[in-house]
């Protein structure tokens, strides 16, 4: 396994907190950097596209604050997601900003792209890549990715469908890169198993939803820390990809959770139809996305003491005797 220098003497757990679409905000991402673990943030979710620059700044600067108050507990680094496909109209614009405030890691989504790398590595950053399956694995490292995020089977929202404990093993056998490993990972002893698979992170989403630095509803926070695993359906329905969703979310959008129909991804339309009917509810702000884990979240707490009791089940986290 290997630990990029950009994170030594800076983690209090190897943890990476994932960008969540409206949720991840500055509140939220300085609170984990703060608390020891990589905090970050879509960059589509600072809107208008010009407040991205402030939402760096404000980071950047809170955090040489706590470094400068605190330097026997440094904070942790943060990273910018782009989203690579081709529907992303901004990214030109918002990668001139990332290298302005050199973001020092950026995690890519939706395609691979080696231009995007090596701009990173230009100004010193370094470049994960979420896959869901072996080859877009090997086309994220032949691109220049420095690591890889694995989007296993139960994790939140674009969810893949691998087992955690095949993935990481199938990738290992020829990858020795950093690897973060997400699905279904919300509590201490998890982020441990991630490790001894040999995952060098645990990427957590959904836990972090139940915070109270998260830009989320109340309604979406409860939901999360009254629901369990049998609570999330898998579904196309609503992005044309695949996905983790809450069923009381689809309940309360007066749809039937055990009878989605299939997507035709060719033909999406979020909003309204053709005759200003209305279509779908929205993925994200109607339907909330959500991974198994969540089981092991009972109540919103603030990102510190999330952190906190993550710490304590993960230096408790033995094996048992046989």
């Amino acid at each position: 396994m290997s630990m990029p220098a950009l994170f030594k003497n800076r983690l209090s757990l190897p943890v990476i907190g994932s960008p969540l679409f409206i949720i991840s905000v500055p509140d939220l991402v300085i609170a984990q950097c703060k608390a020891g673990i990589v905090g970050a943030f879509p960059a589509l979710n600072a809107r208008p596209a010009a407040l991205l620059d402030e939402w760096l700044h404000r980071i950047k600067e809170e955090l040489a604050a706590h470094d400068k108050a605190h330097p026997d507990r440094l904070s942790a680094p943060f990273a910018v997601n782009q989203i690579v496909h081709k529907s992303n109209n901004r990214l030109e614009q918002d990668m001139a900003l990332c290298e302005k405030h050199k973001v020092p890691m950026m995690i890519t989504s939706l395609g691979a792209r080696e231009e995007l790398n090596q701009a990173a590595h230009a100004w010193g950053g370094i470049v994960f890549h979420d896959v869901i399956n072996q080859r877009f694995a090997h086309k994220a490292i032949e691109k220049g990715a420095d690591g890889l995020i694995l989007v296993a089977a139960g994790a939140g929202g674009h969810a893949g469908e691998i087992s955690p404990l095949a993935f990481v093993a199938e990738t290992r056998q020829w990858f020795d890169g950093p690897i973060a490993l997400s699905g279904a990972i919300a509590n201490g002893r998890a982020i441990r198993a991630a490790r001894i698979l040999g995952a060098d992170f645990a990427y957590i989403g959904s836990a972090f939803i139940a915070t109270t630095e998260a830009n989320a509803v109340p309604g979406y926070k409860d939901m999360i820390a009254a629901s369990g695993s049998e609570d999330i359906v898998y579904s196309n329905l609503f992005t044309g990809v695949h996905g983790n969703y809450l069923k009381p979310s689809i309940v309360a959008a007066g749809m039937d959770p055990d009878n989605l129909p299939e997507s035709d991804p060719t033909k999406m339309n979020f909003g309204t139809d053709a005759s200003g009917e209305r279509a779908k509810p929205k993925a994200w702000k109607e339907i909330w996305g959500s991974g198994q884990g969540i089981g092991s979240v009972s109540k919103v707490v603030p990102v510190a003491e999330l952190v906190a009791r993550f710490k304590k089940e993960y230096d408790e986290a033995i094996d048992p005797p046989l």
